[in-house]
């Protein structure tokens, strides 16, 4: 099994429709995707931020399953 595992912080801003994402930003450990998205919530000005971890397996292609490690601000709970 060929798991590749991915660390992610993903700011949010407020659009017409609601709350949108924005780029997702990668990172090399859980820590440092917790705490970039802390930094894009409380000093970037962001409305929210998560911190994420993504998993994908190509060889039995299952792709994306993420789970959240942290959530700052006004983020939405669906993602």
């Amino acid at each position: 099994m060929t798991e590749i595992v991915e660390f992610a912080a993903v700011p949010f801003d407020y659009a017409n429709d609601g709350i949108v994402a924005g780029d997702p930003v990668k990172c090399p450990s859980p820590a440092e995707a917790i705490q970039h998205a802390q930094d894009l919530w409380k000093f970037f000005g962001h409305a929210g931020a998560v911190a994420l971890s993504r998993t994908s397996d190509f060889e039995i292609g299952m792709f994306d399953k993420k789970q959240i490690l942290r959530r700052f601000g006004n983020a939405p709970r669906e993602y």
